[in-house]
């Protein structure tokens, strides 16, 4: 195997590191520090060129509407007990990022692939609706088993429909979640708003990215509550912090039931 061989097995477009140069997509580091902020450099990163005028306000927008959610959340909680165990931030943001799947963490993902088929076959949304709902009673993106309606909804989509008005979006995928509000709530008796993960899929969607960066964006943004809560954390001077508080024991459950 040749050197060239070895090279080549790392061959990648996103940077560029040799002695006394750090260039990110083509772009030398040092030109960009100072110049280009954290999101536009997110999206530089994952897309290969800056983002046009008013996209970076619009992912920026999406990335702090799910920086946190408190101790309910199982990644922050886990991150907090972690934080106690003597294992440093780092394992202790592991640890809660670690948590985020398919149930806590991927209603994003889920609801950019929902709204993407959707917007690819226009006026199906009742039919992509009823197949969803066949393979799950969770419609992801809809409805929050915390917030009547999630307060981070509205603002966000605000944002979305004055960057359709400016021509930032199309608003293709802001029709198609709309569209699905409207269905569920022509039935009698339920109100099921769009939540956070529904609110960013729309922004994701808009901006181009395909439903997997939907996720990654959401770990990203969550990853800063998660250290903010493990750093409070340590703080407290706690040892081995558990669920519950020591006063508080489990239910017992006989062998016998």
């Amino acid at each position: 195997m040749s050197d060239q061989d070895v090279a080549d097995w790392w061959a990648t477009s996103v940077s560029r590191i040799e002695p006394g140069i750090i260039e990110l997509r083509g772009r030398p580091v040092q030109d960009l520090i100072g110049s280009t902020g954290l999101v536009a450099t997110i999206w530089l990163m994952l897309r290969g060129e800056l983002p046009p005028p008013g996209a970076a306000a619009l992912l920026e927008a999406a990335l702090v509407a799910s920086v946190d959610h408190g101790p309910q959340a199982p990644s922050i909680a886990i991150a907090r007990m972690t934080a106690t165990c003597g294992v440093g931030l780092n394992n202790a943001m592991a640890g809660g990022i670690n948590a985020l799947g398919d149930v806590h963490g991927g209603a994003g993902q889920q609801c950019l692939s929902l709204l993407d088929e959707i917007v690819a076959t226009p006026g199906s949304t009742a039919d992509v609706v009823a197949r969803w709902q066949s393979r799950s009673k969770y419609l992801p993106g809809f409805g929050h088993r915390f917030h009547p309606v999630d307060p981070r909804r509205e603002p966000l989509l605000t944002l979305v429909d004055e960057a359709v008005t400016a021509g930032i979006v199309e608003g293709h995928h802001l029709a198609a979640a709309r569209s699905i509000e409207d269905l569920l709530n022509t039935r009698p008796g339920r109100h099921i708003p769009m939540n956070i993960d529904g609110a960013t899929a729309v922004i994701y969607g808009e901006l181009g990215f395909p439903p997997p960066l939907a996720r990654g964006l959401f770990v990203l943004s969550r990853s800063v509550g998660i250290l903010a809560h493990a750093w409070e954390e340590t703080q407290q001077g706690r040892r081995i912090k558990g669920p519950m508080p020591p006063s508080i024991l489990p239910t017992y459950r006989s062998p016998e039931g």
